[in-house]
């Protein structure tokens, strides 16, 4: 965890509406993702997640494909990503989003009934890309074996605990003055 923490405290702070935004190689694919971090991360992933009897990872796009891929890659589950286009396929669900800072329409395909899933992220700030998911996969028929993003960003509403949901984190950090703050090294179990 020591790659993460430290990139995390070097990590600039936008506001945008607002909201306090830190740009991270995790969250928004700039500065530059070392191989190394994501490393760090996915071997953590497949630590603290629940792997066992799980038919498939499903990510919401577009930052949670690479480290759900990376955790594809070492686990040989297969990965669903949940697009931001339609495709108007059979059985396709169509989900909104509202994040602390946007509004989005996302749509899940190729999630069946009774799938045993591992749900990854990369930020949990307000909850709301991450609670919608959840009910809509609860909506499908499809069992949640486990749900983990990267990091939690605490201080503020968080809509996926209000939901009923639980959700595990890598490490837990807040925006104070314009910084980024480590709240929990270890995240949330």
């Amino acid at each position: 965890m020591d790659q993460l923490k430290r990139s995390l405290l070097d990590a600039p702070i936008i506001e945008k509406n607002g909201y306090h935004y830190f740009v991270h190689p995790i969250s928004d694919g700039v500065p530059k993702l070392e191989p190394t971090l994501l490393r760090e991360i996915v071997i953590r992933i497949t630590r603290k997640a629940n792997l066992e009897e799980v038919d498939r990872i499903v990510t919401p796009a577009a930052m949670g494909i690479h480290i759900s891929t990376a955790v594809s890659l070492m686990t040989d589950i297969p990965l669903t990503v949940i697009r931001k286009r339609e495709y108007g396929l059979e059985g396709e669900v169509a989900i909104s989003q509202r994040t602390g800072y946007s509004e989005n329409e996302m749509y899940i395909n190729d999630v069946r009934e009774g799938e045993r899933v591992l749900v990854l992220d990369d930020v949990l700030s307000t909850g709301g890309t991450l609670a919608a998911v959840l009910e809509a996969l609860d909506e499908i028929g499809a069992v949640v074996v486990d749900t983990v993003a990267v990091i939690k960003k605490t201080g503020g509403e968080n809509r996926v605990e209000d939901a009923g949901y639980h959700v595990k984190t890598l490490i837990n950090v807040d925006v104070v003055d314009g910084e980024v703050v480590i709240v929990d090294e270890f995240g949330d179990d």
